[in-house]
């Protein structure tokens, strides 16, 4: 080798501490970015040449360093799992808010609850089998059914608020998780071709993984990796992103929450109707729209229907303060036979209809048929005892589903902190590399000098004798 040759090992350690430099610089600029992977130059020693020259050999000590690569750390195990435990938190994030909303329906416990509603009734009832002949307790057991009768009305419209609102927010989402593939789809072309044309695309896949923790989130995506740099994004091991191109879904189904027991709401894919197993929100909205609010509805609509039964017949049986018979105490807003929360009203208006005696055929002040309503309260078997099941049912799966997504976000929480502390970027870090590339830049600098000095002797001192 020349002793010029030692210029060229010189400029390329410049050029590759440089580079260096200019990378650390970028990390330092991105180091709130949402989603950024820091990166790092990939210096690569330039050997001697291992085929001999027709006149002479390497040496082999090399000719500098190549830093034409800058490589993106990620790490594929911990971005895998961080899918899985993402799209696990957002289902049950979902799960847990909706029965969040099933309890604000039913505001239990407190004073404005059905069970606070239906206490208040039976004790009118009691008001009524001590003062039997005054229209003051007459008409106060009525205001309090009227109370009970419009708290199960409030919870059956909040249930199916919340049901559209929960199906609105689904289909919301779908045409997000629509936008969000086709982006990747894009985004995964742009990165093949510039990976072709030897071009970097860091900045392309951090874009890219982005959406692709986001669809995790949203719908459980999966994430299979590709050539040239290219991901295929999938759900419930259908492809949503395949290369290039990219699929649509959407929702079916029910557009009612009384039609999800035989036509449940669903995601599909836009072409073919193939239902698609989701995670994340998706799932978890799902689970709600098909599962929680009816099951709660139906349990309301119960409650509705078997008061209404149960008192309808006792008070059938009695007879009002005129002696006339009793007859129904509830009815049907919409003329149908069967009772629910939405239908059922109060019949009669005029306290003195309140069939308190059991004896007929003239004004009495009897109230046995008062007490006999009254007793109905503490059927084990009856709609009160079924109601408070269901109360404490429903606190149990609320307790349970705050606890299962406290530890699920523990969880979450770890992953993304080993994330982190791979593609993150940390400053201290970052500092040490920056002075440690400077000084090599330095170094390299003060090569150059030394090689021009020996240059100079070679060629302006050499051969000249006596001076």
């Amino acid at each position: 080798m020349s002793t010029f040759s030692g210029l060229n090992t010189a400029t390329t350690a410049l050029w590759a501490q440089r580079r260096a430099l200019d990378v650390t610089g970028q990390n330092i600029s991105n180091v709130n970015t949402e989603g950024y992977s820091r990166q790092r130059v990939d210096l690569q020693a330039i050997g001697g040449s291992v085929v001999p020259a027709f006149y002479s050999t390497s040496n082999g000590i090399g000719a500098g360093v190549n830093a034409d690569d800058v490589i993106r750390i990620r790490d594929l195990f911990l971005e895998g799992r961080a899918h899985v435990e993402h799209g696990n938190t957002a289902q049950l994030t979902a799960e847990a808010e909706a029965l969040e909303a099933v309890e604000s329906a039913f505001r239990e416990p407190g004073n404005t609850g059905i069970q606070s509603l239906l206490s208040d009734m039976w004790d009118g009832w009691g008001d009524v089998h001590n003062a039997p002949d005054t229209d003051a307790a007459r008409a106060q057991v009525l205001q309090q059914t009227e109370a009970l009768v419009g708290g199960l009305r409030f919870a059956s419209d909040s249930l199916n608020a919340q049901w559209n609102q929960t199906s609105e927010n689904l289909a919301v989402l779908v045409k997000d998780v629509n936008a969000a593939a086709t982006t990747i789809a894009d985004l995964n072309q742009a990165i093949q071709r510039a990976t072709q044309s030897g071009f970097p695309a860091n900045d392309l896949a951090d874009r890219r993984d982005v959406l692709v923790m986001k669809l995790a989130d949203q719908v459980g995506a999966t994430v299979r990796q590709g050539k040239d740099g290219m991901v295929d994004v999938q759900v419930g091991g259908i492809g949503l992103v395949s290369g290039a191109a990219s699929s649509r879904i959407a929702v079916a189904g029910s557009a009612g929450m009384g039609g999800t027991g035989t036509d449940p709401v669903k995601l599909v894919t836009a072409v073919g109707g193939y239902t698609l197993t989701t995670g994340g929100t998706a799932a978890g909205q799902l689970s709600a729209l098909n599962d929680l609010f009816p099951t709660y509805q139906q349990e309301l609509d119960a409650l509705a229907s078997g008061l209404a039964t149960m008192i309808n017949d006792v008070h059938d049986d009695g007879f009002d303060k005129l002696g006339d018979p009793g007859g129904a105490l509830f009815e049907t807003s919409d003329g149908s036979a069967t009772f629910t929360a939405a239908n059922i009203r109060v019949a009669i208006t005029d306290p003195r209809r309140i069939a308190a005696s059991t004896i007929g055929g003239g004004p009495n002040t009897d109230n046995t048929n008062a007490d006999n309503i009254a007793k109905l309260r503490t059927l084990t078997d009856g709609p009160d005892a079924d109601y408070r099941k269901s109360v404490v049912r429903l606190g149990v799966e609320a307790s349970v589903a705050n606890r299962n997504l406290e530890i699920q976000s523990v969880i979450a929480t770890q992953i993304d902190a080993a994330r982190e502390s791979v593609a993150g970027v940390n400053i201290d870090e970052e500092m040490t590399n920056m002075l440690s590339y400077q000084h090599a830049y330095s170094a390299a600098g003060r090569l150059i000098t030394a090689i021009d000095e020996m240059l100079d002797k070679l060629i302006n001192g050499t051969g000249r004798v006596g001076l």
